[in-house]
């Protein structure tokens, strides 16, 4: 099936049928297009590199412990609000050890702006206190390790491995590589560690890490989920996503954000 056509169209109710499959990651249709082959996978990587170069994690951070804090944080919450948050912080509770000594109530109105702050001050007070009680102090850099601590799941234990310790363990899924790979057709499920798993089958490990921090740019950049900017994307001829704005190739009802 070729990629392109010769004249750009608006997306048109009719398209081809796609297989029914099960909500794991894409398989190749019956007409032989393959959205996770090799090929594919290459030239998105490569555009992504392309329109964004050394990208990396928008939280601010000076080590691990504040990297951890603001990514606990980040939880339904916008990465500038948070980055608004943390200075003020982190010059009242520079450490571990100054979290761990806080009632959750304590630490309440500083976090209050980021939103769900009742279970995240209870998060960030628990996860001091495992990490003086049971790792010295030192945020731990194993997977298993940081799943011991409060408020800690896999999508927060990875952003702490890839962006500060550089262990590609696992890739990060917010909302942004939810939606973003869904469109792309690289996963069918809905479900984060469903899609992680997905996503560790058909990128390179060595690309775990950038490809995550590449797909959250371009969803705010580009890939929006009320409106993307298909016009502009560089990955708009690669692309069948079935809300797309603007197309030069045929339109996949079943690449759904």
């Amino acid at each position: 099936m070729p990629l392109t056509q010769s004249k750009p169209r608006k997306p048109s109710g009719k398209s081809p049928r796609a297989p029914k499959i099960e909500p794991k990651a894409a398989k190749p249709a019956k007409n032989g297009y393959n959205p996770v082959e090799p090929k594919r996978v290459s030239e998105i990587l490569k555009r992504l590199d392309k329109r964004y170069p050394g990208v990396t994690c928008a939280l601010h951070h000076k080590n691990a412990w504040e990297l951890l804090v603001a990514t606990i944080l980040s939880a339904q919450c916008t990465d500038v609000r948070v980055n608004m948050t943390t200075p003020e912080l982190f010059r009242k509770y520079p450490t571990p050890q100054d979290f761990a000594m806080l009632n959750p109530e304590q630490l309440e109105p500083d976090i209050r702006s980021t939103g769900f702050f009742r279970n995240k001050s209870k998060s960030l007070v628990g996860a001091a206190k495992g990490v003086v009680e049971e790792f010295h102090g030192r945020v731990p850099d194993s997977m298993e390790e940081l799943l011991t601590l409060p408020g800690v799941a896999r999508k927060t234990a990875n952003v702490v491995l890839g962006t500060w310790f550089k262990k590609a363990v696992g890739v990060v899924v917010d909302t942004h590589v939810q939606r973003i790979s869904r469109r792309l057709e690289l996963t069918r499920s809905n479900e984060p560690k469903e899609i992680e798993q997905d996503l560790m089958k058909v990128l390179p490990q060595e690309k775990w890490i950038e490809f995550s921090h590449q797909i959250i740019h371009h969803g705010r950049a580009l890939c929006i989920a009320r409106k993307p900017k298909c016009a502009e994307c560089p990955l708009e001829d690669i692309c069948h996503a079935a809300d797309k704005t603007w197309t030069t190739v045929e339109i996949h009802k079943s690449a759904k954000p």
